[in-house]
């Protein structure tokens, strides 16, 4: 495992190796845990050259400088100092070479952050950060919201009717984080920052601030397709503002989050052993005549086809024999440096993330290490699935305990709550009326076999071929406990029947919790989607089949629902 880790870290030290036209140079300090991988390919697609910084003498060096990373503030610039960055980097700044921060990379510029109090930050922004209520929204925060600079009157070289760094008040752009600094009017801009702002429910927050050399986003400019990759453009070719185009009405952009859509793909090897894209019938893969595993297409080459259809997310569940050895899964990890070269929206990879045997060495790889490898490949999320069940009724057995070693808990630690998504497979179980059973159980209106009007939902493990004695209720509320960012929310009875989303089973869950939900099972046409956004309070949706069978696109269940009033993230041409 580490062998392989290393031949992984000198490939991305040596990316450098390949010259980019003019030459033209970029320095990534990658201090932090996250998949910085996907900024060098946005860095490269672009035309640049990218070099590590890998100790602070190197940064001397740097004419440009990208400071990426996710996860936790106090973590991150804990290490971040103890490394002994921060003075060059301040350094760095004043002298007035250009300068990026990402992410966390925005967060280190302010003077500290609720998350840590006690761990301070750089000090180039008079401000802190805070993080969001969620008495009316779910937090993390993840989704495609705005970057809005329309409210800019003339200042300095940006004035009214031109944008920042590319950004556009009627682009969407990929954000992933539970603080951020609330947008006070005037406060920042007194101190000559240009800012361009989001809502998220009815809190203001700062997206992205500029001034003189400076650009620093709280979204992801390398996961928001095209919109991002043109302010990472923009900042590298040093073209701090222009005139908008005369299309752009920023009064007719909605605020706010977008609905999600997401294009689910379950990856596993034919009998062939080549990896292909498949669905289950009632988690069955195979076709009724023949016994092949039915295949609906490359993985990669799919995955790129729901990126240009303008999906806002893509997911990987890996359903191969490889999930029993993911040290040694390098088809799947291979599947997703491919995918990540060249689609830039975030990917997430389930299946086999836990602790594991390396069957070469005998020694026992802690989940967190396996986690590691997937997202130094390029994934931006991992899901867990019967794992989380099994932590969660050990959770429960100890008294709602946290043991601290669970994958959920050592992996959000590391890489941040947002960057782990707990996969629940839940199936009805009818019961004559709540009193007839200890879990938590839901009024239903689809009657059971003798007649029952309540069920309760039980987990299920093992792709649903074993059932718990757990229902979803306690398990979700357990993950989100252990630090779970997100709920991939599956359901057995729902699942390839084209009949719609068990809105019982997500409302249930979304009144449990207050992270991010997103509604997968049964999707078969854009009503679907419409039905689940308008009937419930769910984050995101999840379609698969009728995408892998051409029933519909991405893009089309995008235009009906904008038809209905519904605000979605449009597809900008590269």
């Amino acid at each position: 495992m580490q062998d392989t880790l290393e031949r992984i870290e000198r490939a991305a030290e040596n990316v450098a190796l390949v010259l980019a036209p003019g030459g033209r140079t970029v320095h990534l300090l990658d201090y932090a845990a996250g998949n910085v991988r996907s900024l060098v390919n946005a860095i490269e697609k672009l035309g640049w050259e990218v070099e590590w910084v890998k100790s602070p003498e190197d940064v001397q060096k740097a004419e440009k400088l990208i400071l990426p990373g996710v996860g936790h503030f106090g973590h991150c610039l804990t290490q971040f100092a103890n490394a002994g960055y921060a003075e060059p980097v301040r350094q760095h700044i004043n002298s007035g070479k250009p300068f990026m921060g990402i992410c966390v990379g925005i967060q280190a510029l302010f003077a500290g952050s609720d998350e840590s109090p006690s761990v301070p930050g750089l000090g180039v922004v008079n401000d802190r950060l805070r993080r969001f209520r969620n008495d009316e929204k779910s937090v993390p925060h993840i989704g495609w919201n705005s970057a809005n600079t329309s409210h800019i009157t003339s200042s300095g070289d940006a004035a009214e009717g031109q944008s920042i760094y590319g950004l556009r008040p009627d682009s969407k752009y990929y954000y992933v984080h539970s603080y951020a600094a609330p947008y006070t009017p005037g406060k920042l801009e007194a101190d000559g920052w240009r800012v361009a702002t989001a809502q998220y429910g009815s809190e203001e927050f700062v997206g992205a601030i500029a001034r003189d050399n400076v650009l620093a986003t709280q979204f992801h400019p390398e996961k928001s397709g095209a919109a991002g990759l043109r302010v990472l453009k923009a900042f590298l070719d040093g073209n701090r503002s222009e005139i908008l185009p005369q299309t752009i009405n920023p009064s007719a952009s909605k605020e706010g989050l977008t609905r999600r859509i997401i294009a689910c793909l379950d990856v596993r090897a034919n009998d062939q052993g080549d990896l292909v894209v498949t669905k289950g019938d009632q988690y069955d893969v195979r076709e009724k005549e023949g016994n092949a595993v039915r295949n609906l297409g490359k993985p990669v080459s799919k995955a790129q086809e729901y990126y240009e259809q303008g999906a806002d997310e893509v997911t990987f569940l890996n359903i191969t024999s490889f999930r029993d050895t993911p040290l040694k899964d390098m088809p799947m990890l291979e599947v997703l440096r491919q995918t990540a070269a060249t689609t830039f929206v975030p990917l997430t990879i389930g299946g086999g993330i836990r602790d594991t045997v390396d069957p070469q060495t005998g020694r026992t790889a802690p989940a967190l290490e396996v986690a590691t490898l997937y997202f130094k490949s390029g994934a931006d999320k991992v899901s867990i699935g019967s794992d989380a069940v099994t932590a969660a009724e050990q959770y429960y057995a100890d008294g709602r305990k946290l043991s601290g070693r669970t994958a959920i808990e050592t992996i959000s630690e590391a890489y941040g709550a947002q960057a782990v998504v707990v996969s629940v497979d839940p199936k009805r179980v009818y019961v004559s009326g709540p009193n007839a059973t200890s879990h938590h159980t839901v009024q239903t209106s689809y009657t059971g076999p003798q007649g029952e009007n309540h069920c309760w939902y039980a987990c299920t493990i093992k792709g649903g071929r074993e059932t718990r004695d757990l229902d979803v209720v306690q398990l979700v509320q357990a993950v989100e406990a252990m630090g779970a960012g997100e709920i991939l929310l599956n359901c057995i009875d729902k699942d390839g029947t084209n009949s719609g989303f068990d809105l019982e089973l997500i409302r249930s869950v979304k009144a449990a919790v207050k992270i991010p939900v997103i509604a997968s099972s049964g999707a078969g046409n854009a009503d679907h989607f419409a039905e689940v956004f308008e009937q419930t309070n769910v984050d995101a949706a999840l379609g698969a089949g009728m995408f892998h069978r051409g029933e519909w696109t991405v893009k089309q269940v995008k235009e009906e629902l904008q038809k209905k009033g519904l605000s979605v993230r449009r597809f900008e041409d590269e």
